[in-house]
């Protein structure tokens, strides 16, 4: 069984069974609702995963992948800008539809509707795609939205996902009531929010969320440092 430990905003760590230890989207340094810094991971971290270059998720990413070793999963573009302009080692370029079988499980990127600026020095040749990731680990197969609107595209996920992570923030991303919408598409046997109430703009009460799922899977509402089994 895996456990999944919330860091705030859209920055979730997943430890499998045997230890592997993966990261999405560590936005942390200048995050107020941060529980932990970059220093957290130079023990040991196997895996680094982004959805988008945006700033809230691309964080502190390039550093935490110097100083661990560890190897970045990403779109072919923000995997190639990792590469060729920070000088990262070990990336694993995939693309929107495609999936992989790693040591650890499986991962697949799927559809989010956002931008695809980079933001970080150097990156002005590069341009992305966002992107949503299923992450198989020990038979759970969780679902990180990544930043997106609500899209047809997630009734294809229905049977596919056992724990989503959808954001509801509104404003930059799908508000609480589209997000309520795709969790009743997706039918996952648990969702959980992000992206919100990290800024201003985005500090929407999580219970509106919890009150559009009319009931159509069990809401888990994680506090940054919060850890469950998966």
């Amino acid at each position: 069984m895996a456990t999944l430990t919330f860091h705030g905003h859209s920055c979730f760590e997943i430890v499998a069974a045997d230890g592997t230890r993966i990261l999405i989207d560590p936005f942390l340094t200048g995050n107020g609702t941060a529980d932990v810094g970059p220093e957290h991971f130079d023990d040991r971290l196997d895996y680094l995963i982004l959805t988008h270059g945006h700033g809230d998720h691309i964080g502190d990413a390039f550093d935490i992948l110097r100083q661990t070793g560890a190897t970045l999963i990403a779109t072919y573009e923000l995997a190639s800008y990792a590469g060729e302009v920070q000088g990262i080692e070990k990336v694993h370029p995939m693309h929107i539809g495609g999936g992989w079988d790693f040591p650890f499980g499986r991962v697949k990127l799927t559809v989010a509707l956002h931008g695809g600026k980079i933001d970080a020095d150097g990156a002005e040749a590069y341009t992305t795609n966002p992107a949503g990731v299923v992450v198989t680990v020990d038979g759970t197969r969780i679902y990180h939205a990544g930043d997106t609107a609500l899209t047809m595209d997630m009734e294809l996920l229905q049977g596919e996902v056992d724990v989503a992570i959808l954001p509801i923030g509104d404003n930059f991303t799908m508000g609480p009531e589209d997000a309520g919408r795709a969790v009743g598409m997706i039918r996952p046997r648990m969702a959980i929010p992000m992206h919100f109430a990290t800024f201003d703009l985005i500090d929407v009460d999580p219970e509106r969320f919890v009150e559009a799922t009319a009931g159509a899977a069990p809401i888990t509402v994680m506090s940054p440092g919060e850890a469950i089994d998966v």
